[in-house]
């Protein structure tokens, strides 16, 4: 059975989420933020930098969510959270799946932390978010999700981020965006996963 080291309010969620997906269960380790909102130290005896997700499985141990999700669809065998490989979709997908944590996390986090801090956010970070945001809905198209109405291995990934901004009220600007994560929170692996471990954003 797969281990998950999930810590409270991250993106551990989103390993929930695709195994409820698959109906796998795992053994789940949970650690609770700090007062700061920091990983404890606990997680650093799991992983060298404190991360979560982790999961084991075995002998293995891996970190990075992408990684992580790409991991399990294909030791369960699955191929309902991917395009078909070799299309066109399916390396659109990949560019996405990729894109959350290459270049979209970085630039949400310069609006995300001033505005978790009760802080304005800086005129440049709102408008590169925008312009990210702009880039998403593009993206989504006729939606609901990403590539139709079931949510593929980037939906998963990108639900974690779109959690925090709407927690911020960082979406008002954004219509598309914000019909988007409600059809995320329609997700039944969504609904098991926030069930089971509370939802992914700290709560107001």
């Amino acid at each position: 059975m797969i281990t998950l080291h999930a810590l409270q309010y991250s993106r551990a969620t989103r390993v929930l989420w695709l195994l409820a997906d698959l109906g796998q269960p795992c053994h789940r380790v949970d650690y609770q933020r700090t007062e700061t909102f920091r990983a404890p130290e606990d997680l650093s005896k799991v992983h060298p930098l404190g991360k979560s997700p982790v999961i084991e499985d075995g002998d293995r141990m891996i970190a990075e969510s992408a990684t992580i999700l790409r991991y399990l669809v294909e030791k369960f065998g699955d191929d309902t959270h991917t395009p078909p490989p070799g299309t066109v979709e399916f390396w659109r997908h990949e560019e996405l799946l990729d894109y959350v944590e290459a270049s979209f996390a970085e630039v949400a986090l310069q609006a995300i932390l001033p505005a978790f801090r009760g802080k304005p956010v800086p005129e440049a970070a709102k408008a590169a978010l925008d312009t990210h945001l702009a880039y998403i809905a593009q993206e989504i198209g006729d939606g609901p999700l990403l590539f139709g109405d079931k949510a593929m291995l980037a939906d998963i990934q990108l639900s974690y981020i779109v959690a925090l901004l709407v927690r911020l009220d960082l979406l008002a600007e954004h219509t598309k965006v914000a019909a988007y994560w409600a059809a995320l929170r329609e997700q039944p692996g969504y609904i098991a996963a926030t069930e089971a471990a509370g939802p992914m954003a700290p709560p107001g």
